[in-house]
This record gives structure tokens, C-alpha cells and sequence, in this order.
């Protein structure tokens, strides 16, 4: 089996969560006793390849400081940026490659991701030397419209692409650097790599890596937790 080198890790956290109509960002809302970055986190730190974390944050953010997070050795502050991307990027500009020869980018609202998957994605992209993803395949029909339906999708093929996203970091930072300088929109590290004509590997994990976008979802989350899923 191929060695597993040294992973950085990156946490765009910058966001606002406006589709919450919370009163802070998502990532600072409570869940299970602690916040949705604090137990993003815990999963993450029992990965034992993630080694440094970057934690993309707004410049102006006054919650992260009052966290016990503040003070982990292990963890770098970085600003983050308009988009999603822009905060990658600037993590990512940081972190020396030769040390770090792969990233790992995680959603900070992703707090029930299961470790077994992310130790599957690093498993399978090291094993081929290929960037990857962890998705789940489309289950339900598909449609397509706006208030109306105009037709049916094809589900075969469709994945639902989710967090952790692994891949290169020298290929990445590249790829992301070259696709923002000509305006491209970037919604996911895999979108720059595919932009940039890189291979990324689609590696099935579980749908219950839910991501906290709606209210709702915090309750989804705090049930997954409690039982240990």
C-alpha cells in the first residue's frame, strides 16, 4: 500500500450563511454543546494524515477569537476572501508544497462527514495519484425548470458532489489561480481542476455528509451525532 504523506487541510469559514437568517454565521451556530466548526474539526482532527490546518476566516470575524480553537498551535489563521475560491486560494499560497505535497478542502458546515470516508478519498488518491472527491450518486428523479418542470434528467452518471475534495496542492493553487485571473466561475476545487483539464476521481461516501445551509439541517446534523454516525 502507498505511504500517505503529510495532508494540510483547508476550512473556507468566511461565508455569512444569509439563507439561515441566524443572527451569526452558521459555523458559529451551536450544535450537540459546542459550535458547527468546533465539531467540523473534531472529525477532522481524528484523521491522522491531516497535519496543519488553515482555517480561511473573514478578517473582521469576532467569533472565532472567543473559541478555545484560537489558541490550537495547530491551526493557521488566514483571511478569506469574497468566494469560496478566494479563500482557498489564499490558504493555499500559504502552505509550502514541498512540505504538503496534498490538500484536503473541507466545508466548515460539514460537521458529520464520516472519518472512514475522508480516510477512503485520501486512501484512493494517493493509491492513483489523482485528486479527488468524495459523492454520492443521484437517487431521485431529476428535473429540470424553473417554476415549471421543462423536462427530465437522466439521473445515470449524475453524483452529488460533496467535502472533503483532495487533491495536489501545487495543481490546485495553480489551477485556481489561472481560472479566477480569466473570470471563471468556480464553485468547488474539483470545477478548477476540471477547468484546467485535471483528472478528479469520484469516490462514493455517504449521504449523510449533509451540509448546513437551511435551519433544519442543524437538527439533521445534532441527530447524526448523537447517534455516532
Amino acid at each position: 500500500m502507498t505511504a500517505i504523506p503529510a495532508v494540510a487541510t483547508v476550512i473556507p469559514a468566511a461565508g455569512v450563511g444569509k439563507r439561515m437568517k441566524a443572527d451569526k454565521p452558521k459555523q458559529y451556530l451551536p450544535l450537540c454543546g459546542v459550535t458547527v466548526l468546533e465539531q467540523t474539526l473534531r472529525r477532522l482532527k481524528q484523521v491522522t494524515a491531516l497535519q496543519q490546518f488553515y482555517l480561511a476566516l473573514s478578517p473582521d470575524d469576532p467569533y472565532f477569537p472567543t473559541l478555545p480553537l484560537a489558541t490550537d498551535s495547530g491551526i493557521q489563521r488566514v483571511d478569506g476572501g469574497p468566494e469560496r475560491a478566494n479563500s482557498v486560494l489564499n490558504a493555499l499560497v500559504q502552505i509550502d508544497a514541498k512540505v504538503y505535497p496534498w490538500v484536503l478542502v473541507h466545508d466548515a458546515a460539514r460537521p458529520v462527514v464520516r472519518v472512514s470516508d475522508i480516510e477512503l478519498l485520501i486512501d484512493s488518491c494517493i493509491e492513483s495519484n489523482q485528486g479527488g472527491i468524495l459523492a454520492t450518486p443521484v437517487r431521485d428523479t431529476m428535473k429540470r425548470g424553473s417554476d415549471r418542470v421543462e423536462h427530465t434528467v437522466d439521473r445515470a452518471g449524475l453524483w452529488h458532489a460533496y467535502t472533503p475534495q483532495l487533491f495536489p496542492t501545487a495543481l490546485l493553487r495553480d489551477a485556481l489561480q489561472q481560472a479566477l485571473a480569466q473570470g471563471v466561475a468556480i464553485t468547488d476545487e474539483a470545477s478548477a481542476m476540471e477547468w484546467a483539464g485535471l483528472p478528479v476521481l469520484l469516490v462514493q461516501g455517504h449521504a449523510d455528509n449533509i451540509k448546513i445551509t437551511q435551519a433544519e439541517d442543524l437538527a439533521l446534523a445534532a441527530f447524526y451525532l448523537e447517534h455516532s454516525i
